[in-house]
């Protein structure tokens, strides 16, 4: 197959499968990796090499690690060192020696073992992460603390690429029946992707010292000229104003340090990592980021798809009883250790569960350290074959994991905590229901103003800090008839409807506007659609969580084109007073059923609205430039600010 077919091929079967894969929750990764097994047939039909494939895609995960150094400023390390160094080292180190303790048990030499569990102790950042973030559990404690693991596990591949090379001990593994003709990337060849650290000849033939010697004169290269030769490299290659150039230019620092690394007999993910680690507070380093990222994700993508491709599945059905066996009986020891950790370091709950079973399976850098183990003739290859599988069916079963984490653990801990709501025992003109940022700051004026207030808010955690600081709180529902009823709704003059829940916001809203028609309704609306459905429930006082911001940055840009103050407050309060008569035009043509640009009557008067607005805005405009024709020059900054120091005082 030509390589235009073959990158086809490989792109169309990425396009597909990945969306699909993450439409299902099953993520990017294993949405990559089960296009590699939907196109393995045509590969094999076509005799494609998956193999040397997949070494030149495994290049990808030094640019991933070029990254990773890159997020690791010295300031988040410092705050992250508990976690990072004790919960993630002892899940690191647990996990090893108890994997390897089981391969000795099994019959496994020591060091093969060892390298067994070194792979096995890493979990899938890719797949934790991305799951972690579309279920909103990144900021829970659960979350925190397998960000913690994962981020040390990344650093912890570093010793692991130096260290598994010194496993290598050939004469055990030739007693193993590992013949040299089955050797992968044996001797001198360098082609795993840049992991082989068996270094060309000429470094073989230095004496010991001096090779330590060069090793370390290779490393404080990368560090001199990380911190003070890539500053005025890129200030040169800004002077070209070309975006493709810079492009290059990361990449080629990347390359470079890869292919010095090698020379010297090092790992290139070694020198990447610190190239990143010594940029991560450079003022180029988000440049860098949005300049690797691309090539980093492509790579990867096609690396995991070569691992889905080169499953061996004869070998898989038919040892499907052995590998399944190991495949769970490694989640359960990963889970075991994970939650023993939790509770050394005060993880509880679900958080305990989520943590335990989010970080259960093996990781992708499990695919990269096997070939590389392979490559350095560590594990034989039949030995790693079966291990491949152990790694790739892991994280085909984490969605699986996670499910049972949304559907059976957390709604037990959640009815296991819940919190009847408190007795409200004080009463107020004014109920504010959700106590957030948005509603807090209403909260706060009226009390500085010396209104009464009853808030209620379903965050324990939240209510407990402003119990705190001496605010009158109470937990419990809102969207609840009797808790409305408690707070003495019948008699209040206002309801400020604050919660974050839009659904929930629009079904209050409705409730009070039917059942207490004399409640003057003040509600947060989301968007612009979310302002229609409370205009829809009853509400007319509606306020947009953005507006207010945008209409004052609008202000603060027409005063630094030249607009005088007073008048860009009064185009801003004529935009403010136009677009609320816009909403109350547009919300009787709003339509829940279809989309927006498919309501032709309300696009047409949308557009009607909007013209008005432009030749409103024009004529203020208009008007400010007569007076700057009649020779009148609008203040500066520093007059402006005169006269608001003037006024002030």
């Amino acid at each position: 197959m030509d390589f235009l077919s073959l990158a086809f091929l490989f792109l169309i079967a990425g396009v597909i499968a990945v969306p699909l894969a993450t439409k299902f929750g099953l993520g990017s990764v294993l949405g990559y990796l089960i296009a590699g097994i939907a196109i393995s047939p045509l590969l094999a039909a076509f005799e494609v090499d998956v193999i040397s494939l997949q070494h030149f895609a495994e290049f990808g995960v030094v640019m991933m690690l070029f990254l990773v150094g890159l997020e690791l400023e010295p300031r988040i390390l410092w705050q992250m060192r508990m976690r990072l160094l004790g919960l993630g080292g002892l899940q690191v180190g647990l996990t090893a020696l108890a994997v390897m303790g089981i391969a000795v048990a099994l019959g496994q030499v020591w060091t093969v073992a060892l390298a067994i569990g070194l792979i096995f102790a890493l979990s899938s950042t890719a797949i934790v992460l991305q799951t972690l973030n579309e279920k909103g559990l990144m900021k829970s404690d659960g979350g925190q603390a397998g960000f913690s693991v994962l981020l040390f596990q990344d650093i912890a591949v570093i010793p692991m690429l130096a260290l598994i090379p010194l496993l290598a001990m050939p004469d055990l593994i030739h007693a193993a029946g590992w013949g040299a003709d089955t050797l992968i990337g044996a001797g001198t060849d360098a082609a795993d992707g840049g992991h082989a650290v068996a270094g060309p000849l000429w470094i073989e033939t230095v004496p010991g010292w001096q090779r330590f010697a060069v090793t370390v004169a290779a490393i404080a290269a990368v560090i001199v000229g990380g911190s003070y030769l890539t500053r005025p490299v890129f200030r040169f290659i800004a002077l070209a104003r070309l975006r493709e150039l810079f492009t290059a230019t990361a990449l080629m620092m990347v390359i470079g340090i890869a292919l010095l690394m090698t020379l010297v007999g090092l790992s290139p993910a070694l020198g990447t990592f610190l190239a990143g680690v010594v940029l991560a507070n450079s003022e180029y380093r988000h440049e860098l980021e949005s300049d690797i990222d691309p090539f980093r994700g492509l790579l990867l993508g096609l690396f995991f798809m070569t691992v889905g491709a080169g499953i061996d599945f004869p070998l898989l059905f038919g040892n499907i009883a052995s590998i399944l066996a190991l495949t769970l009986g490694l989640i359960a020891l990963k889970a075991a250790v994970l939650l023993a950790l939790s509770l050394v370091f005060g993880i509880t709950g679900s958080d305990r569960w989520l943590f335990a079973l989010g970080l259960a399976q093996a990781g992708e850098f499990g695919f990269v350290l096997l070939s590389f183990t392979v490559a350095n003739q560590v594990i034989p290859p039949p030995l790693a074959d079966r291990l491949l599988l152990v790694v790739a069916l892991s994280m085909l079963l984490t969605p699986a994991l996670f499910i049972a984490y949304d559907r059976l653990i957390a709604p037990r801990f959640a009815e296991a905590q819940a919190r009847e709501p408190d007795t409200i025992d004080h009463d107020a003109p004014i109920i504010i229901a959700g106590h957030g940022r948005w509603g807090g700051i209403v909260n706060r004026m009226l009390l500085g103003a010396g209104y009464r207030t009853v808030v209620l808010d379903h965050s324990a955690a939240q209510l407990e800090m402003l119990r705190a600081f001496d605010f009158k709180v109470f937990y419990g529902d809102a969207t609840r008839p009797d808790l409305l009823h408690a707070a003495g709704i019948e008699a209040a003059r206002m309801l400020v409807v604050a919660i974050d829940d839009r659904e929930q916001a629009t079904a209050l809203v409705h409730h009070v506007r039917q059942a207490y028609p004399q409640v003057h309704v003040i509600a947060r609306a989301r968007n612009r659609n979310h302002v229609y459905e409370l205009y829809a429930a009853g509400c007319r006082d509606i306020v947009r969580e953005t507006f207010d911001s945008g209409v004052r940055a609008g202000r603060s840009a027409f005063e630094a084109l030249g607009v005088h103050p007073f008048e860009a407050e009064r185009m801003a309060r004529g935009f403010v007073d136009h677009d609320r008569y816009a909403l109350r035009e547009l919300a009787r043509l709003y339509r829940s059923d279809i989309p927006l640009h498919e309501n032709q009557p309300y696009v047409r008067r949308a557009m009607e609205i909007r013209a008005e607005m432009d030749a409103a805005m024009t004529g203020g405009m208009t008007a400010f430039s007569a007076r700057i024709d009649r020779g009148w020059s609008p203040p500066s900054v520093g007059d402006v600010e005169e006269e608001e120091r003037k006024a002030g005082a």
